[in-house]
């Protein structure tokens, strides 16, 4: 483990201090539940906030109304805090229900089903911990907050990358809400996603079927082919689909028109591109065999993460350093009872199983700091665009617990636990190690130096190339 110093006492005094009113702003964002690249209230809040506290903001960045850039220090090294604050639709949840309750409130049917409420909260919190300690030690050195959009099913951080933002980063930090403690360690997969758009002919279905061209046969024939490609595929891959476009609710019309959106995963971005082209062709043979027309329509891509383990230990040695965060017995009650209400036994046999040894005591709530072990990374069947960031600078990320063990990702379980003293506290805890981390990084510009020789050597020396064509169009209407 790197010769670091320890986390920073003044830092963890600042955000101890600042919790309450970043609780709040968390809460804030829970309430307003914005899906990708909508996320315009709940990225003002973040801006107001940094601007209010002296931070240099640039809005808008990479052509994205709802990216931007918060920087504080100057000069080098850059070390950059993530931040994201989208939710997904279709989760709306009163918040601590025992029931799926969707909530009176939030009107708009989304809920902060992955926890990014507080993942941008959090970070927020460590970038200000950060500059406060730049400013009274006279460090070199500028702290950078990226507030990052569109992390679900729009790869926000992917086009950012492709604008270069991340480039003249030293290195990256982030975090992610979870059951657990410990070091994000595994690989995640890349993947590329796409509309496919059938055109045909309309006609009577029953007067003059033979005059009909269905582009909904179209879609059911590629789903057929893609099935049949499932057992030709890499056992770590994985296909996804949501029929988006079905041709109208008519059935005595012959289709003219449907589509269907496809998420392609694999373990590396050349193997996801692969998988790709192999479902495009699908696709076209099904336009061929219905005699319609298919337009591919690419949607968005993100990279594999790339792991460092130099950074990793940092970040483990802070989170150990501070510990899990400490439950009265009214939070325990909590969790138990959502665990005994609204979970299953296969959803805590199934979090216990992802994380093996690290999972000492069957408590409710995590107690501890996961052992972290260089070396060891599992592929996590998720993706996420901080692999594209990863892929450009060093990068680290860590778990906190801020949901009763075995709550599952994007369920109403999850939402209605965010704004629990539990996903508080899990919050606070994310921001000091991030911050801790951040400040042992300018303090030690060998570990940082180390880190990057370590990327290099991943990468085989290869360069960042984005997996988002330069021709593709950001997946937003401009306003």
């Amino acid at each position: 483990m790197s010769e670091i110093a320890s986390p920073n006492a003044s830092a963890a005094d600042f955000i101890d201090a600042r919790s309450p009113q970043f609780t709040e702003l968390a809460d804030k964002i829970w309430n307003l539940a914005e899906l990708r690249y909508e996320e315009f209230a709940s990225s003002d809040l973040h801006i107001e906030a940094l601007e209010a506290a002296g931070f240099r903001v640039t809005r808008g960045v990479a052509d994205i109304p709802t990216a931007f850039i918060a920087e504080a220090g100057h000069g080098g090294p850059i070390i950059g805090i993530l931040g994201e604050y989208d939710a997904l639709s279709g989760l709306s949840q009163e918040a601590d229900a025992m029931t799926c309750q969707p909530s009176t409130e939030i009107g708009n049917g989304n809920g902060h089903g992955c926890g990014h409420h507080l993942l941008g909260t959090a970070a927020h919190l460590a970038a200000a911990a950060v500059k406060s300690h730049l400013e009274a030690t006279g460090q070199p050195g500028t702290v950078r907050f990226y507030g990052c959009p569109a992390e679900e099913g729009g790869s926000g951080k992917t086009f950012m990358a492709r604008a270069g933002l991340f480039d003249d980063l030293d290195a990256a930090i982030s975090w992610h809400p979870a059951v657990h403690n410990g070091v994000f360690a595994g690989q995640s997969l890349a993947n590329v996603q796409a509309y496919f758009r059938f055109h045909g002919k309309a006609s009577h279905a029953a007067s003059s079927p033979h005059l009909g061209r269905s582009a909904l046969d179209a879609v059911e024939l590629m789903s057929v082919g893609v099935n049949y490609m499932r057992e030709h595929m890499l056992p770590d891959a994985r296909v996804h689909s949501a029929i988006t476009q079905t041709g109208g609710t008519s059935p005595n019309v012959v289709q003219a028109n449907a589509e269907v959106l496809y998420l392609v995963r694999a373990p590396r971005n050349d193997q996801a591109s692969d998988l790709f082209e192999r479902v495009t062709n699908i696709a076209r043979g099904a336009a061929l065999m219905t005699e319609c027309r298919v337009e591919v329509v690419f949607d968005k891509a993100c990279s594999n993460l790339v792991q460092n383990t130099v950074l990793n230990e940092v970040v483990y040695r802070n989170l150990e350093a501070f510990g899990a965060p400490e439950y009265d017995d009214a939070e325990m009650a909590y969790a138990k009872r959502v665990q005994d209400t609204s979970l299953s036994t296969e959803d805590i046999e199934g979090a216990t199983r992802t994380l093996g040894q690290a999972w000492r005591n069957p408590k409710p709530l995590f107690d501890h700091v996961a052992l972290f072990q260089a070396g060891k990374e599992p592929t996590l069947y998720g993706s996420t665009d901080v692999g594209d960031v990863s892929w450009i600078t060093p990068t680290a990320q860590c778990f906190t617990a801020c949901y009763a063990f075995g709550t599952p990702f994007h369920s109403w379980q999850l939402v209605a636990q965010g704004k629990s003293s539990l996903a508080h506290k899990g919050m606070v805890l994310a921001a000091k190690t991030m911050a801790a981390s951040a400040i042992d990084l300018f303090r030690s510009p060998e570990t940082l130096e180390k880190a990057k020789t370590e990327l290099n050597e991943r990468r085989q020396g290869k360069p960042y190339v984005c997996p988002i064509p330069p021709e593709v169009e950001l997946p937003f209407k401009r306003v």
